[in-house]
């Protein structure tokens, strides 16, 4: 496993943030601009890809490519470039592209750093409100119109006063969905739609759960490093490492990941 001087953890942590903020401008160049228009990626559904998207990550890429060419990359418009460091940069320039086309503030960049056992540095980044959270390598934290916080995870509760999200009310197969439905027919509140600003909503103690199926890696690497870092959980649906994507289970504490776990395990 890559070790990580002191040294070398500052300069990543300033690197992961200009990564963002060089997301930051591409993004908004064109969001809720006239004549947006996007392409879908699929045939069957509508899997839109936008300039804004492809912009995004040609600038963070260019960044890496000139401060740590050795490093890897894998992101999601374009082919990944192996790594010769041991360390990778996993990004989703922008997480909820259906959201960006609708003018809606709770799409995201999302900025990892990551070595062959999973992600050790995360960004979930808002460019349109300003507010970006940062975990992994020591940080857990939140800059935004609030000022600078600390992100903390919500304390253990009872499932029945639980709050849980997921972006598509579909969840998956049908399978999938029928799981995530009897795990929301136990909970207080299910909200739907928030793409990764749902992750961060629990990093910052306001939320119980995120449940989800079919990501890929490039959605839910930084995820995992904030919510770690914040004291949360985040596994597959068995309770075995998520980096790879799939099913994804985020969760405030261990208490509730559990009892999540115990109801979504049904599945297989």
């Amino acid at each position: 496993m890559t070790q990580i001087t002191e040294i070398e953890r500052g300069a990543l942590i300033g690197l992961a943030e200009e990564l963002a903020d060089a997301a930051r401008g591409a993004t908004l160049a064109h969001f809720r601009s006239d004549g947006l228009s996007a392409d879908s990626k699929e045939t069957a559904r509508f899997d839109p890809v936008t300039v804004a998207d492809r912009a995004s990550e040609q600038a963070m890429r260019a960044l890496i490519e000139a401060r740590r060419p050795e490093d890897g990359i894998l992101g999601e418009e374009f082919g990944p470039k192996p790594s010769a460091s041991g360390l990778t940069w996993v990004l989703d320039p922008i997480d909820g592209t259906r959201g960006y086309l609708s003018g809606t503030p709770t799409w995201g960049v999302l900025v990892a750093l990551s070595n062959a056992a999973g992600p050790v540095l995360g960004v979930i980044d808002q460019p349109y409100i300003r507010e970006r959270f940062v975990g992994g390598l020591g940080e857990a934290r939140v800059d935004g119109p609030m000022g600078r916080r600390a992100l903390k995870c919500r304390a253990p509760r009872p499932l029945s006063e639980a709050i849980l999200f997921t972006t598509f009310p579909e969840v998956g197969t049908a399978e999938e969905g029928a799981a995530f439905r009897r795990l929301a027919g136990q909970v207080r509140l299910t909200r739907y739609g928030m793409d990764c600003y749902a992750y961060a909503l629990i990093a910052a103690g306001q939320i119980d759960l995120v449940v989800e199926a079919g990501l890929q890696p490039y959605d839910v690497h930084a995820p995992i490093a904030v919510i770690e870092a914040a004291g949360g959980v985040v596994t597959d649906w068995r309770g075995g490492p998520a980096h790879q994507g799939g099913r994804v289970l985020a969760a405030a504490n261990p208490e509730i990941h559990a009892a999540a776990l115990a109801v979504l395990a049904a599945a297989g």
